[in-house]
């Protein structure tokens, strides 16, 4: 596909991903551009649908993923999610870099179609940081908190295996985690920048 190349962020909950990745589009108005992901489960309180994520019965979304129009599709805490070709295809549309924002998974799924985007995984300084942040959110119950923690760990692991992404980004620091994450899409960002 032409133009600039997408990004995959991953990451495990609670590593900051989000947060970045909101100043990233906020900071560079009018050039990133969200792949909204589909998914099953009900929508937390504030999120909207289209906005935050698709969300979809399982009926509806197994038939996307039997037809081929999923580039990535994964089972979390018995829920399912995905990326629609359709939503990536939306966002290069309108010029903008798109990013996607996937598990460990579904980055390996990623690497077998020929979307050729920069990998880059943003991980928290530790396991007992990430487990304060997830804490902190009180958004979970005690089991889901431990399958992410579990999910984490595997993530971390993975993560470390040579070739999976082009950056590894420990977020200790935002401010530093975030100059790290720009420098990487620099020559993305100027590419639209030129353009327009």
């Amino acid at each position: 596909m032409p133009g600039p190349r997408p990004v995959v962020l991953s990451g495990p909950s609670g590593a900051g991903k989000s947060t970045l990745m909101k100043r990233l589009m906020r900071d560079h108005e009018g050039i990133f551009g969200f792949s909204v992901s589909h998914t099953t489960r009900n929508p937390r309180p504030g999120e909207e649908d289209g906005k935050d994520y698709h969300f979809s019965t399982r009926e509806v979304m197994q038939e996307g993923i039997d037809n081929g129009d999923f580039i990535e599709n994964a089972v979390f805490s018995g829920n399912m999610y995905g990326t629609s070709k359709a939503a990536i295809e939306d966002v290069l549309a309108m010029n903008k870099i798109c990013i996607l924002d996937v598990d460990i998974q579904g980055v390996k799924r990623i690497k077998e179609t020929d979307l050729n985007p920069i990998y880059i995984s943003i991980q928290p300084p530790s396991m007992e940081i990430l487990e304060t942040r997830l804490r902190d959110r009180q958004t979970e119950t005690e089991e889901s908190l431990q399958k992410r923690l579990e999910a984490a760990r595997i993530d971390m692991e993975l993560s470390n295996e040579p070739g999976v992404f082009d950056a590894v980004i420990i977020n200790d620091d935002l401010e530093r985690a975030y100059e790290e994450l720009k420098d990487m899409l620099n020559d993305e960002i100027q590419k639209i920048q030129e353009k327009s």
